[in-house]
């Protein structure tokens, strides 16, 4: 197997207005998440969450102490939410074994233990997509389901934003320190999520975009209201999300993201929103 990382500093808004192309997705796309019999991380100065993804295929994989992380073991001192969204797979995190299927969670509390990934298929192999954050206790590891999850159904087909928020690894369903995680489902038609856009400048966020058909796109936008920038992304692909800026997209196809955020407080409605017609 084989580990990669790379660090991701923090930028200023005022630097990122002058970004192009190229630099808006240096620094925030996360263009390879998923590599047979690799685990891929991003380590991001925003609120210090790492953002990876680990696809097993022909051997287990283990979660490793990247060099950042100065710890004997990677949930030392964090806690990590993880989805599957490939084939069935097991995560094991010391003595314990969870089986994920499609769409379905792990929340890993902090504790020194290994942590392994491994598909039951090669054929069709599981994807772990996870995001970590530090963490000061322990809470129990847990798997969550969507039937154990808190769902808001928003928008309407008129609207083109008709989709269910899985609320499934928040502070409603089991305890964490500072992560919370969901998956927002579009339905056929619809292709806008999170508007009237907002920011919350007490946390972060990671967005990855999946069940994307393979000749669509996903068109990510990201910067201050009156200032915003657009990023092209495909299928099985993450984007950063800075604490002063908006996170939303239309796509030439409905699909569904995994929302990932962590920071100063756990109540998901503390947002700031900002008019649609304010955008700019």
């Amino acid at each position: 197997m084989k580990t990669n990382y790379e660090i991701r500093y923090a930028a200023h808004p005022e630097d990122a207005k002058s970004y192009d192309t190229a630099r808006l997705r240096r620094d925030f796309l996360i263009e390879k998440v998923f590599t047979a019999d690799e685990v891929n991380m991003v380590y991001s100065m925003y609120d210090r969450m790492v953002v990876g993804g680990a696809m097993p295929v022909a051997e287990t994989l283990r979660l490793e102490a990247i060099d950042p992380l100065k710890a004997p073991f990677f949930l030392t001192r964090r806690e990590m939410g993880i989805y599957n969204v490939g084939g069935p797979g097991v995560v094991k995190a010391g003595d314990a074994a969870f089986e994920l299927g499609y769409k379905e969670a792990l929340y890993l509390g902090s504790g020194d233990r290994e942590v392994t990934f491994a598909s039951k298929d090669a054929g069709n192999p599981a994807k772990f997509y996870f995001n970590s954050l530090t963490a000061h206790r322990n809470y129990p590891d847990k798997k969550v389901t969507k039937a154990d999850a808190v769902v808001a159904h928003m928008g309407s087909l008129e609207g083109s934003n008709d989709r269910n928020i899985n609320k499934m690894l928040v502070n409603q369903v089991l305890p964490t320190c500072q992560l919370q995680m969901g998956m927002t489902e579009l339905l056929p038609g619809s292709v806008w999520n999170t508007m009237p856009a907002h920011v919350h400048s007490r946390r972060m966020e990671a967005y990855f975009y999946f069940e994307v058909p393979e000749d669509q796109a996903v068109c990510h936008f990201m910067g201050e209201v009156d200032e915003t920038r657009h990023i092209w992304m495909k299928g099985d692909q993450a984007v950063l999300s800075p604490e002063w800026s908006i996170h939303s997209a239309a796509a030439t196809h409905n699909y569904t993201f995994i929302w990932g955020m962590g920071g100063e407080n756990l109540d998901y409605g503390d947002q700031d929103f900002s008019k649609i017609t304010d955008l700019k």
